[in-house]
């Protein structure tokens, strides 16, 4: 097996190794760690390995052409959209934040390119309205190794058609970065709503109030009447804490505090005076 080198983790920052490897052990197979898959002496280490299929699930790594070319049939890659769409890295939360009714999963021909391959097969799924981007990971996780398994078991007998990908249609789901979680309260509530549920279970979306940094792991859009400045809370209950953005009223149901557990709405405005106050 294939994955990357152990890396920090948690607290203590101790080197800890990927679960793909925590597997590997418990099974007693090997596992190899190159930092990087361009130099010469990593296609010698995997063409002496007689590789029929090379088999890639969220690497994080590129693959070179000169190993794209070293397994007899390729390497395929078990990509988490309905492809051409959301290309790259973040296909779950992307597809969230978008407000895509459907995804799926891809199983891709590899290529030079970034997600570009011919597709082998999918299977679609519809996207739930309490979706999350955990939830929607394993739900995606699950239906990958099922698409995997189809895939497989025609390769030798009745190969699955490649079907080239439009690039006419194809989008690119930009890697997830840290600030994106910071709340801009002049956009809409419904497209907060939906960044909530996408960065939850992260980075998890999060505001300041005052000089107190509260997380948000669950809210929506409601319909309220009444005006306020985008950021003002004009209403708390054990319902939820709403607040004004660029367009409607948002309603933060689960909070967290830092280095606290997570609250219902009902629970943390025990804890925080929510009343009248502005976040930023």
């Amino acid at each position: 097996m294939l994955t990357q080198p152990d890396r920090p983790a948690g607290r203590g920052r101790r080197l800890t190794a990927s679960p793909v490897k925590q597997a590997a052990m418990e099974h007693g197979l090997p596992v190899l760690q190159p930092r990087s898959l361009r130099p010469p002496e990593a296609r010698t280490v995997l063409a002496a390995l007689n590789l029929d299929l090379l088999i890639v699930v969220a690497y994080g790594l590129i693959l070179p052409p000169s190993i794209l070319e070293v397994p007899r049939h390729g390497c395929i890659n078990v990509h988490a959209s309905l492809l051409p769409r959301w290309r790259g890295a973040a296909p779950i939360q992307r597809a969230l934040m978008a407000g895509d009714r459907q995804t799926g999963i891809s199983i891709m021909q590899m290529d030079a390119g970034l997600d570009t391959g011919d597709v082998l097969h999918q299977i679609a799924i519809d996207i739930a309205d309490d979706e999350t981007g955990g939830s929607l990971h394993d739900r995606l996780a699950g239906l990958g190794a099922e698409a995997l398994l189809h895939f497989l078991l025609r390769l030798h007998d009745d190969p699955l058609p490649a079907v080239a990908q439009d690039d006419a249609l194809a989008c690119y789901a930009a890697k997830i970065d840290k600030g994106e979680s910071r709340i801009d309260w002049n956009e809409p509530a419904a497209a907060l709503a939906r960044k909530v549920r996408a960065f939850n279970p992260w980075p998890v979306a999060e505001s300041c109030l005052g000089d107190r940094r509260i997380r948000v792991w669950d809210a929506c859009s409601i319909e309220r009447e009444g005006a306020g400045q985008p950021g003002q809370v004009v209403a708390v209950g054990a319902d939820g804490i709403d607040v004004v953005t660029g367009d409607g009223v948002l309603r933060l149901r689960r909070l967290q505090l830092p280095g606290k557990r997570i609250l219902a709405a009902a629970e943390m405005i025990n804890a925080v005076d929510f009343t009248g106050r502005m976040f930023g």
